[in-house]
C-alpha cells in the first residue's frame, strides 16, 4: 500500500503532530513500508494452525503460601525518624 504526502499530512493533523514539509516524503515511504509488511503478514498461510496462549511452559511453578519471615514492625519503627499508627512519617517534598 502506498502512502502519499497528502495522507501523511492528514494523519499528522489527526494525531496533532507537526511534521516538517521536508520530512513528509521520508515519512510516507516509512509508513508505506510498514503497511507493506502488514500485507505480507496477512498473506501468510495460517490455515490449520492453532493459536498459542503462551510460548513457554504453561505449568505454573507455585510455592506454598507460608510466612517465612518474622514480624519486625516494632524494631523497624524504633529506628524510623518518625512513626504514627504503624506508618512511617516522611517530610513533605512537594509543595
Amino acid at each position: 500500500m502506498s502512502v502519499d504526502r497528502a495522507q501523511v499530512r492528514s494523519i499528522a493533523e489527526l494525531a496533532r503532530l507537526a511534521i516538517p514539509a521536508d520530512q513528509e516524503d521520508a515519512l510516507a515511504r516509512e509508513l508505506s513500508a510498514v503497511l507493506d509488511l502488514f500485507d505480507a503478514l496477512k498473506a501468510a498461510p495460517v490455515d490449520g494452525l492453532t493459536p498459542l496462549s503462551h510460548p513457554g511452559d504453561p505449568t505454573l511453578r507455585l510455592r506454598p503460601d507460608e510466612v517465612t519471615e518474622s514480624d519486625q514492625r516494632d524494631a523497624l519503627a524504633a529506628i524510623a525518624p518518625a512513626e504514627s499508627a504503624g506508618y512511617y512519617l516522611v517530610p513533605k517534598v512537594i509543595e
